[in-house]
C-alpha cells in the first residue's frame, strides 16, 4: 500500500522525468526521497508518466523477463510514439537512440478483467496479428544503465518509440525456438542472434501474463493495441542520420531512420 505522503514524492518523480524527455535535458539521478524503492512503486511513476502523456488510457503494452521462467515486467508504450515502418524519428527528444529487436502482437478482440483467467487458446484467438517491431529506448536519466534500476523502471522502463513491420502471415506456424535475427545499422550488421529473447521462445507466456495476472493494471487488453514482448538483439544504440534495418529469419523486417 502506497501511502499518499509517498504517493506525493512519486509523482514529483514522474514530473521530473517527464519535464527531462520533454526537453531533451536529462537529469543525472532522482534525489533519495523520489527514488522507487519497489516495483510497485516503479510503476506507480510509470502510470503517472503515462496518464500526462496520454490522458484516454494506455491500450499498447511492452512486456519481458529476464528468464524464461521468471515473472514478466511490463509497462506502458505511447500511441503517440508508434511510428510507421520506414519512417524518420525527427524530434530532439531521440537523444539516447537506443534499438531492441522484437515480435509483436496487435489485439483483435477485448479480453477485459475477469475472475477466471484466460487460457492459451483464447488469447490466441484474441490476436488479430503478429509483427516484428523495433522498440526505440529513450530515457529522462542521463544513464540509465548507471541509477538503481527500479529508477530505470520508473522512466517507462526506457521507452521511447515503437515500429511496427508488417503483419506475418501464418505466425502460429513460426517455431520461435529456431527464429534468428539481424540488426543492422546504416548497412552493417551489427548485431545476428538466434533464440535470443531473455524471456524465452514461448512469447504467448508474455502475452497470457498480461490478459490474466497484469489485467488489475491494464484494464485488460484491448481491441487494437499492440504487444511487444521483449528484445532478441539485446540494446543497440544508433548515431544521428542513422538508418536501421531489423530482419528476422521467418518473421519478417522492420526499419527506422533518424535524422
Amino acid at each position: 500500500m502506497i501511502t499518499d505522503a509517498r504517493k506525493a514524492e512519486l509523482l514529483s518523480a514522474a514530473d521530473l522525468l517527464l519535464k527531462a524527455r520533454k526537453t531533451a535535458n536529462p537529469v543525472e539521478d532522482l534525489s533519495a526521497p523520489m527514488l522507487a524503492t519497489s516495483l510497485d512503486e516503479a510503476y506507480f511513476v510509470q502510470d503517472a508518466m503515462a496518464r500526462s502523456l496520454q490522458p484516454e488510457g494506455i491500450i499498447d503494452w511492452k512486456v519481458g523477463a529476464p528468464a524464461p521462467d521468471a515473472t514478466p515486467i511490463f509497462g506502458p508504450m505511447i500511441r503517440a510514439w508508434v511510428g510507421a515502418d520506414g519512417c524518420t524519428f525527427a524530434d530532439k527528444r531521440y537523444r539516447i537512440r537506443g534499438l531492441e529487436a522484437e515480435i509483436s502482437f496487435k489485439i483483435g478482440k477485448d479480453l477485459p478483467p475477469r475472475a477466471t483467467p484466460y487460457s492459451r487458446e483464447e488469447v490466441i484467438d484474441a490476436i488479430e496479428s503478429c509483427h516484428p517491431a523495433i522498440e526505440e529506448l529513450e530515457a529522462g536519466l542521463m544513464a540509465p544503465a548507471k541509477v538503481a534500476r527500479f529508477t530505470m523502471f520508473s522512466d517507462l522502463q526506457m521507452h521511447g518509440g515503437f515500429i511496427p513491420g508488417p503483419a506475418v502471415a501464418d505466425w502460429q506456424k513460426i517455431d520461435f525456438s529456431k527464429e534468428s535475427v539481424a540488426l543492422a545499422i546504416d548497412g552493417k550488421i551489427e548485431v545476428v542472434r538466434s533464440a535470443s529473447n531473455t524471456a524465452g521462445t514461448d512469447l504467448l507466456r508474455l502475452v497470457l501474463y498480461l490478459a490474466n495476472e497484469a489485467s488489475s493494471r491494464t484494464g485488460g487488453l484491448k481491441r487494437g493495441g499492440w504487444v511487444t514482448t521483449g528484445s532478441w538483439t539485446g540494446n543497440t544504440f544508433a548515431k544521428p542520420g542513422s538508418y536501421v534495418d531489423v530482419r528476422f529469419s521467418t518473421a519478417g523486417g522492420v526499419s527506422l531512420h533518424f535524422a
